[in-house]
């Protein structure tokens, strides 16, 4: 039956953002998940669109000239969103991820020059500042995941006049403790500092599992 499969592959990804769930727990849970082979069946197109809603908000965004413009999927893991911006013509693509099985299924694909093992803060990456036109993350924000002060870091590899998108789940605002009451605010105090300014924020039907999701847009400052 269909929706077993779909509790299933709904319970895998729980997994991966349960409560308490440390970041290298996160990161371990995802390259087994990946090396196992079911991922990207457990994830696809229908159950998580998170990557085809990034995409075509980039699309969006960049009318013309999307061979040059020079993207770092932050959270790529095994390459949804590289894939769905490929296909829409973007060209100039580097990948982060903290599990480095995750990145190694996306290696294989050649849709990556640069692909990097890391976490996104409150580490410094081993990336110079200014090197992007644009970084998106899709899927990348849970429980465990991407800490809200990792927006930071984005901003220092992003140029000026440069976009930041976050594709995520809309309920995570609130029940991921990491971002409940901490992440928007953030998000506005950065605007206030200057750091960025907000382009959109939307909340998309069907983002995951039949769950909204919520579209963030900034410029860099």
């Amino acid at each position: 039956m269909e929706s077993e499969r779909d509790n299933q592959a709904y319970g895998k990804n729980y997994g991966a953002h349960r409560p308490g769930i440390t970041s290298q727990e996160m990161a371990d849970y995802y390259s087994n998940w990946a090396k196992s082979g079911d991922y990207e069946k457990d994830l696809c197109p229908g159950r998580y669109n998170g990557p085809t809603i990034c995409a075509q908000a980039l699309a969006d965004h960049y009318k013309e000239n999307r061979e040059t413009v020079k993207i770092l999927d932050v959270a790529a893991g095994t390459g949804f969103l590289g894939e769905q911006l490929t296909k829409l013509g973007f060209r100039n693509l580097d990948a982060l991820d903290p599990a480095q099985g995750m990145l190694d299924v996306a290696k294989e694909k050649g849709i990556y020059h640069r692909l990097v093992c890391d976490f996104l803060g409150p580490n410094q990456l081993d990336i110079d500042k200014d090197s992007y036109d644009c970084a998106a993350i899709a899927g990348g924000m849970g429980e465990g995941h991407i800490p809200y002060k990792g927006l930071d870091e984005l901003i220092r590899i992003v140029k000026q006049g440069g976009l930041i998108c976050i594709v995520m789940r809309e309920e995570y605002l609130s029940t991921v403790e990491e971002y409940r009451g901490n992440l928007e605010k953030h998000m506005q105090s950065l605007v206030d500092s200057g750091k960025w300014a907000r382009i959109s924020r939307n909340v998309v039907p069907n983002y995951s599992f039949n769950k909204n999701g919520v579209v963030f847009k900034y410029r860099v400052c």
